[in-house]
Formats: C-alpha cells, sequence, structure tokens
C-alpha cells in the first residue's frame, strides 16, 4: 500500500483552499503572463513593451513589477503555465493503480489527442522561444517548475519513497527534456509530435532501489 506523502511533497491536492486574496493574486498574475504571451507573438518580443502588457492586462505598471522583474518573464509564464494547468491535471486524473511512469505516458497520451488541433499554437510558440535568448533562458527556468510540479504528483506513486529520494524529480526532469527534444523534432523536421513524445517517453527508465 502507498503511504500518504502529502506532508513530505507539499503543493499536492488536499491542502487546505486558498484564500479569496491569493485566487485574485493568481488571477492578476495570470492575466499579465496571457496579455504578454499574446502581444509578443503579434508584435515580437521586441515589439513588446511593458507598458503595452499593462494596458492589455489592465493593470498599472507598477502593478506589472509586482509580479514580473522582466517582460520576458511574462512572456515565459503565458507561454508555459496553460500547459503546467493542463499537464498536472492530465496526471492528476489517471487510476491510482498505475505506477509512476505509466501514469506519466497515459497522461501524456490523452493530451497527445489535443495536438493536432493545436499543432499552429504549438508551432508558434516555440518559434517565439527560440526568437529570444532571453526568452529562452525564462522559458527554460518556467520549465523547472513543471519539474517539481509533475515530481510531486508522481511521488504518491512510488511504492517506497525515502525522505529526499530523488526518483521523482528524475523522472520529471527526464519528462520534460523527452518533450523539449521532442519539440525540436518536430519543428525542425516534422513528423506526429504525439508520436515522437510518446517514443521518447518510452525510453526513460527511472529503476527502483
Amino acid at each position: 500500500m502507498r503511504r500518504d506523502r502529502r506532508r513530505s511533497w507539499p503543493g499536492l491536492p488536499g491542502r487546505e483552499p486558498e484564500s479569496l486574496a491569493v485566487r485574485k493574486r493568481r488571477a492578476t498574475n495570470a492575466r499579465i503572463a496571457a496579455s504578454a504571451a499574446r502581444l509578443a507573438g503579434q508584435h515580437g518580443v521586441g515589439g513588446t513593451t511593458v507598458d503595452r502588457i499593462a494596458a492589455d492586462a489592465e493593470v498599472a505598471r507598477a502593478t506589472f513589477f509586482r509580479y514580473y522583474d522582466t517582460k520576458e518573464s511574462a512572456v515565459a509564464e503565458g507561454i508555459t503555465g496553460p500547459w503546467l494547468t493542463l499537464v498536472t491535471e492530465a496526471i492528476a486524473r489517471q487510476p491510482a493503480g498505475l505506477g509512476a511512469k505509466e501514469a506519466l505516458v497515459a497522461a501524456f497520451g490523452e493530451l497527445a489527442a489535443e495536438f493536432p488541433a493545436r499543432a499552429g499554437e504549438i508551432r508558434e510558440l516555440a518559434r517565439l522561444t527560440r526568437s529570444s535568448a532571453t526568452l529562452n533562458a525564462w522559458t527554460a527556468q518556467a520549465y523547472q517548475r513543471y519539474e517539481r510540479a509533475i515530481a510531486e504528483l508522481l511521488a504518491l506513486r512510488f511504492e517506497e519513497l525515502a525522505e529526499h529520494d530523488p526518483r521523482p524529480r528524475l523522472l520529471a526532469a527526464l519528462a520534460m527534456t523527452a518533450v523539449r527534444i521532442s519539440l525540436d523534432d518536430w519543428v525542425d523536421h516534422g513528423g506526429a509530435l504525439p508520436d515522437l513524445i510518446r517514443r521518447a517517453l518510452d525510453a526513460i527508465s527511472v529503476e527502483p532501489r
């Protein structure tokens, strides 16, 4: 039987509900990020300014800087944040009996059904990320958030997990690397993105202790 590890892996479902103030901050953060990503897609990173983002998100310039240090960090969050929600929700939906890797593969398998309809959006976001070295660096930092969030969910699916066990984080990091490699291959050479991701995920192996 798997132990309940919510205490050692904070942020999992079942924690105390967020306050209204926290929910409002999250909503403002997401609105700024969405405006930043949309404007960058329309005008490029160079043509997107903090003032434009703030006006589009209907916040003051000072409010923008309470949430983000730079326009690039806001754009990176706007690109990656919605996908983080989709990924973590898909993992959480998987049956409790699935192991960590199996749940991960099944979750991305579910998401793969959405890829064809969103191919243009995914390709444009990939192009946008490549267009700026600064934005690329900020996006890499955002991916680390993916890894931590995924690791928290996968931790519950390991039979034995010692304190500070690296396997959940390692599996999450390998999964995100697999996705990035597949995305680069798809942008450069074409093919079916779901198949590329599935093949990359199948190559991952994190052995039990």
